[in-house]
């Protein structure tokens, strides 16, 4: 059992038959009451975010989360094939889980799968990634009142804004946090 007091975020717990993991903490303590801490956690299986208040000394059940490189296979229509390196065994994971992540995948990369008593949680995506524009405007000389972008389509089938100077088939940085153009690769 660990103590709230002693969460950390980056903490994986369990609470109420839900897994979490700690992104925020909050300890407030007042001279004439009981230490009280705010938890702001993400519910690991369904991704929702939101706010937990615990008091101080309260314990909860310590989650091992395993992570696990796999290669991403293919798209079987109804949900994204994984294989382990090393055993060669072969995971599904539901497209509804993965619908952000699908945008920053490219078939035979390997990405990081995290699981927790053999049940897939979902994937962790590098903070980074590279992908290649297949389609983007021209960009119109002089036309600069505003932003300086324009549209592009990346090869996942994302579509982004980018820099006048970008041109098919350039090979670009994109943030997976916000899905926004970060630069050339």
């Amino acid at each position: 059992m660990i103590i709230v007091n002693d969460l950390k975020p980056g903490t994986a717990f369990e609470h109420e038959g839900n897994l979490y993991t700690v992104l925020n903490l909050d300890l407030n303590k007042t001279a004439m009451r009981q230490m009280i801490v705010k938890a702001k956690v993400k519910n690991l299986r369904t991704g929702v975010i939101n706010e937990i208040s615990f008091t101080g000394g309260d314990k909860v059940e310590p989650a091992h989360v395993d992570r696990k490189v796999m290669q991403y296979l293919y798209d079987d229509g109804e949900s994204l094939v994984f294989m382990d390196n090393e055993t060669y065994e072969q995971v599904e994971i539901p497209k509804s889980r993965l619908e952000w992540e699908m945008k920053f995948m490219k078939v035979n990369e390997n990405v990081t799968i995290t699981m927790y008593e053999q049940e897939v949680i979902g994937v962790i995506l590098p903070d980074k990634v590279a992908l290649q524009i297949v389609e983007c405007e021209q960009a119109v000389k002089g036309d600069t009142a505003t932003s300086a972008s324009k549209n592009a389509k990346v090869e996942t089938g994302l579509e982004i804004k980018v820099p006048l100077f970008i041109q098919n088939g350039e090979m670009v940085l994109i943030s997976t946090a916000d899905g926004k153009y970060s630069g050339r690769a």
